[in-house]
């Protein structure tokens, strides 16, 4: 069963040949496409004279930035492995971890998309490696931190989970990260790919939404495992990413939840978002 392992560059520097380099060496073969969204750091083109026409791996330029998901859905249409790779340019797999997603797959028909667990470079579990749908009241239980109280009051979960308490099985989840899922062609085509009308953000958390809408699977597989240094390609861009994250979370509240919620909430669910972005932006631009 083929895999092709889809790389969206933006300014990933010297990650970006780590990354394909993690890929090439792992268990499981998989041809590599990278994609360049018009960087201007020349880390794409030091990676083609690299490794220049070596057969597994193929080298796309655009002339513009088209974003991430109108970048990733040209390649996916046209492939014709029975597996999609989506792998953020700062992510490291782990030698097997390709092989380990397959494996939870294949067993079950139905199960359209796997993630591993997903550390920090200091190994720290990242946030969203595992993680519920976001709802108004579980958004509002993270937010506030209140979410801490949900191991004693369930209602009080938010759209984070515990890890540690999850073992080493794959479980079916909600969603998994964005930074590296291993997609099922067949499920990818049956939702219509990724949606195109996010710039950035949130369009894996559609993709996984719509999914289970359509009554596939997710998995996460924490034998599975990759590093994640996050943020690489948004460092000299930082307002726009923090803007456009929020744009993305209002889309995504838009499309699947605002129409049945009550009119009031709804509002105030638009102003919570907007103020969650101005309350974050100073930390953004201190953290560049």
């Amino acid at each position: 069963m083929s895999i092709d392992t889809i790389i969206v560059n933006y300014n990933a520097g010297e990650a970006l040949q780590r990354c394909v380099n993690a890929v090439r060496t792992g268990t499981r073969h998989s041809r590599i496409i990278v994609i360049d969204n018009a960087s201007d750091d020349g880390s794409a083109e030091r990676l083609r004279n690299l490794y220049g026409d070596r057969s597994g791996i193929e080298f796309l330029f655009n002339q513009a930035n088209l974003g991430f998901a109108p970048a990733i859905n040209a390649v996916a249409r046209r492939s014709t492995a029975d597996w999609i790779l989506v792998l953020n340019p700062d992510c490291i797999v782990e030698a097997d971890t390709l092989e380990r997603l397959q494996s939870a797959l294949i067993p079950d028909p139905r199960s359209a998309l796997a993630g591993p667990a997903v550390r920090d470079k200091n190994g720290r579990m990242q946030r969203a490696t595992v993680r519920r749908f976001p709802t108004p009241w579980k958004s509002l239980m993270t937010a506030s931190g209140l979410w801490r109280l949900g191991r004693w009051f369930p209602f009080m979960a938010g759209v984070e989970v515990d890890t540690s308490k999850l073992g080493q099985e794959a479980i079916s989840c909600d969603a998994v990260s964005g930074a590296c899922m291993l997609v099922r062609r067949e499920a990818l085509e049956d939702v219509g790919f990724l949606d195109e009308n996010y710039t950035l953000h949130c369009e894996d958390l559609d993709l996984m939404y719509r999914l289970k809408l359509e009554g596939w699977q997710c998995l996460y597989v924490p034998g599975a495992g990759c590093i994640h240094y996050q943020g690489l390609s948004s460092r000299k861009r930082p307002s726009w990413v923090h803007f456009h994250k929020h744009l993305g979370m209002v889309r995504f509240f838009r499309k699947f939840q605002a129409s049945s919620t009550f009119l009031p909430f709804r509002w105030l669910v638009y102003v919570g978002i907007w103020l969650r972005f101005l309350v974050l932006w100073p930390l953004v631009l201190i953290r560049r």
